[in-house]
């Protein structure tokens, strides 16, 4: 669990950087809808802000750099029956890995496509690699570098969940960045 909180919080250092960098830029052009935070991040809704456990001079991170910090938690982004588009309440959250990704050149992430039992076995390769290539594309298009990121496709292979169910294939249809 140590190694995991201090990851978090070096990420965390790392959102509140490229917040500040933002904040002393002084242009006109209109962001591409950020405001959504305060709606995908219901549980944080007080107005007390968290603490961080690090020796920082304030030691408390904004509403948008909690809904960033939850944003870059959530790796796995699930699809609807034989559709490789990714579902528009994960815009937000790829932004936000985006943005990770642009703060953070060395970095690098492997999305891996899946789907479900249903189709063929070169269908479902296929449909994998559409589903994670249609969010390499978007990371690409919000600030993430090409040579950033792998995309590797198991199609029916690796299931989340065994079973003939529609629980089980919807949890199969998605994409992981590892």
């Amino acid at each position: 669990m140590g190694k995991q909180s201090n990851k978090f919080l070096k990420v965390g250092f790392i959102v509140v950087s490229l917040f500040a960098v933002t904040a002393c830029s002084s242009t006109n052009e209109p962001e591409e809808d950020n405001s959504g935070g305060e709606t995908a991040s219901s549980s944080n809704s007080g107005t007390t802000p968290a603490t961080t456990t690090a020796g920082s001079d304030s030691g408390r991170l904004t509403q948008d750099e909690i809904a960033a910090q939850d944003a870059l938690r959530q790796v796995v982004f699930y699809f609807d029956f034989d559709i490789a588009e990714f579902k528009s309440e994960d815009r937000e959250t790829l932004t936000h890995h985006a943005r990770d990704l642009a703060a953070n050149p060395g970095k690098r992430i492997r999305l891996e496509g899946h789907a479900d039992e249903r189709g063929t076995r070169e269908y479902n390769l296929a449909l994998g690699e559409r589903r994670a290539n249609g969010i390499l594309n978007y990371l690409i298009v919000n600030g993430a570098s090409r040579s950033q990121i792998e995309v590797v496709s198991y199609g029916e292979e690796r299931p989340d969940q065994n079973g003939q169910t529609e629980r089980a294939y919807s949890r199969n249809r998605r994409v992981e960045i590892q």
